[in-house]
């Protein structure tokens, strides 16, 4: 974003729609904007915060970045407040209230749904906000429309004294296009005025305020009938027009450029009026929307007969091999086929792990030792890979800090099956700090049997490493106080003797403590402190190598999980019992090993050493 911020006006940049969105909220005045990272949404405050005048932080969670948000506004100052689809869920609380209170400096809600599922547990639609909000939303279809949008959403806020709701998606979030780049307009703040009736939503105050509200919604209807962001391209082929929004929109008119399209920017409150106009002048009119059918049942409410979910799919991305095929089996023509100019090549499949010497393999790989003893909650982070092989050492994942709660629940209606089984959460340092806090006080104070692993990497790993309030630094990389664990969980309610700080790369002192604690019929805290092998703060040491005349090839370091390792397809012949058994080298990549040393402490054959080293177990990266 450097040469984007350097830009002078009228320039023209490539900017994904992340990129697109924080400038043109700097260009419209903004003093303030708050995140917590997500994807696809979190490069918005990532870019927001190189550019100068403005607040930026990635508040301890949505909720808060919200309320953060709210407060500026109320105090006449532009803001923003960008979150992943989830995310807008834990910040609705505060949310649902803005519906009657309304906006006083405009106020942007930029909301990122995951259509397709790259990278979250759902794949809700968040335009069911703007009808339970009672708040307009306009969606984008590229880079250059986030940019206008996003000015436009400012605009919109102030004029009709509402938060306005930008919905993007995953493929909005991340394709770069060209943008033209403004200037920056200085917006004065006008300051909070004391207001009871608006800003103090005791029950009768807000009983005055929905007549407003609805009052409100009547004349966001009549903007929406008239606004340039809602736009007919007409076409030659009047069989079949569609109603869309969004990337979807591109989708279609790459699959049918001769057919008359009405494309939503400004698509709720929906223009009614509009689309029936719209539909009197084609034989077919389909609605594409991603994902649910909202518009489509809008519009059989008022009258109208449209095609939608009964043809096109209600999840995923609405691609060209996606409504292509059905919309021309509606037409009566058959979608040509395609054929590969030459067949995909065979890959072995890679599910995703853990990085090479990531603190959590120790966590994970002394978790699957003891897998038949306990139950195992888990949580939102890169920590959630651990589901998968070679640990198989998850049951459930659900939502941000929800390990704690599912723990407890866990823990208080055991069978008699589970009763002898441990019950352990497992969260990371920044999911934590976002909504776990409140689980470990509910589980002390209703006095769970409940073993957590809290697991401080020192970063928010799972989203590009931003900063937390337990890294000590803010999002600008400046010193700020940073969260003793040990401390807060004592806080918490955890007896100081239940709690410990272990180094997860000491892999026999991590599984005796574990042990332990699960023995214990009380809450205990084993918190892991190590930093992410992505993060500035990790120091590397001189990598391993495989001794192949010392490796018996039993594979207990694969069970690490570490990507550096593997198996080779040499193979040696031994005699064990009078019988030849063949087993198989394994190897260590030495361009990535960083020398953490967990693989040596399962070696039983002490064949696994550094470079110009004797065989034999050495001490960790300190």
């Amino acid at each position: 974003m450097s040469a984007a911020l350097k830009a002078p006006a009228c320039t023209r940049h490539l900017l994904s729609g992340n990129e697109a969105i924080a400038r043109a909220a700097w260009e419209a005045g903004i003093r303030v904007a708050t995140s917590y990272p997500g994807t696809p949404a979190t490069e918005i405050l990532e870019a927001l915060s190189v550019y100068p005048g403005i607040h930026t932080e990635f508040s301890v969670n949505e909720k808060v970045a919200m309320e953060v948000a709210i407060g500026a506004s109320m105090s006449g100052a532009r803001a923003i407040c960008s979150m992943k689809h989830v995310g807008m869920n834990v910040a609705s609380d505060a949310f649902m209230t803005l519906t009657l209170t309304g906006a006083k400096g405009g106020l942007v809600i930029a909301v990122a749904d995951d259509v397709g599922l790259s990278s979250s547990q759902n794949e809700q639609d968040s335009r069911y906000w703007g009808r339970f909000g009672h708040m307009p939303i306009l969606e984008p279809a590229d880079s250059e429309e986030a940019f206008r949008m996003t000015i436009e959403a400012f605009e919109l806020s102030e004029r009709f004294g509402t938060p306005v709701i930008l919905r993007t998606t995953t493929r909005v979030c991340h394709v770069k296009g060209m943008v033209t780049l403004g200037e920056r307009r200085e917006v004065a703040e006008s300051g909070f005025a004391p207001d009871p009736m608006r800003w103090v939503m005791v029950p009768g105050n807000a009983q005055r305020r929905l007549p407003l509200q609805h009052e409100r919604d009547r004349a966001l209807r009549q903007a929406a009938e008239v606004s340039p962001l809602n736009l007919v391209e007409d076409g030659s082929d009047k069989r079949v027009g569609f109603v869309t929004s969004g990337p979807a929109y591109l989708h279609l008119r790459e699959s049918f450029p001769d057919a008359p399209i009405l494309k939503l920017g400004f698509s709720h409150p929906l223009p009614v009026e509009m689309v029936r106009r719209f539909a009197a002048g084609v034989d077919h009119l389909v609605v594409a929307e991603e994902t649910e059918p909202l518009i489509e049942t809008e519009l059989k409410a008022a009258g109208l007969a449209p095609l939608g979910k009964d043809l096109l799919p209600r999840w995923g991305e609405l691609l060209p091999d996606v409504v292509r095929p059905p919309v021309l089996a509606l037409l009566g023509e058959t979608a040509p086929s395609v054929t590969e100019k030459r067949p995909a090549p065979s890959v072995f499949p890679r599910p995703p792990t853990l990085c090479v010497a990531c603190p959590h393999l120790g966590v994970y790989f002394a978790l699957s030792r003891m897998r038949h003893k306990v139950l195992i909650s888990g949580d939102i982070g890169c920590y959630t890979l651990g589901a998968g092989q070679p640990w198989m050492a998850l049951d459930t994942t659900i939502c941000m800090g929800a390990s704690m709660g599912i723990a407890l629940g866990m823990d208080k209606a055991r069978s008699e099956a589970d009763k002898s089984k441990g019950v352990i959460a497992v969260i990371g340092d920044s999911t934590f700090l976002h909504m776990g806090m409140q689980g470990l006080l509910d589980i002390t104070y209703n006095r769970g049997n409940v073993t957590i692993l809290l697991l401080d990497n020192r970063t928010t790993g799972m989203t590009g490493g931003q900063n937390n309030p337990g890294c000590g630094r803010d999002v600008h990389g400046q010193t700020a106080p940073e969260v003793d664990f040990a401390k807060l969980v004592e806080a918490l309610g955890v007896r100081k003797e239940r709690i410990r700080v272990v180094d997860p790369y000491e892999l026999p002192t991590l599984t005796r403590a574990l042990r332990e604690e699960i023995a214990i019929s009380e809450p205990s805290v084993i918190i892991t402190d190590r930093p992410c092998t992505l993060i500035d703060e990790y120091a590397k040491l001189r990598p391993y190598r495989v001794e192949d005349d010392r490796c018996t090839g039993c594979g207990a370091c694969m069970n690490v999980g570490c990507p550096a390792i593997s198996v080779t397809n040499r193979e040696k012949v031994i005699r064990k019992n009078g019988a030849e058994v063949e087993l198989s080298f394994v190897t260590i990549d030495t361009t990535i090993c960083t020398g953490c040393s967990m693989c040596v402490k399962t070696c039983g054959a002490d064949a696994i050493v550094r470079p110009g080293s004797a065989a034999g177990k050495e001490e960790c990266n300190p």
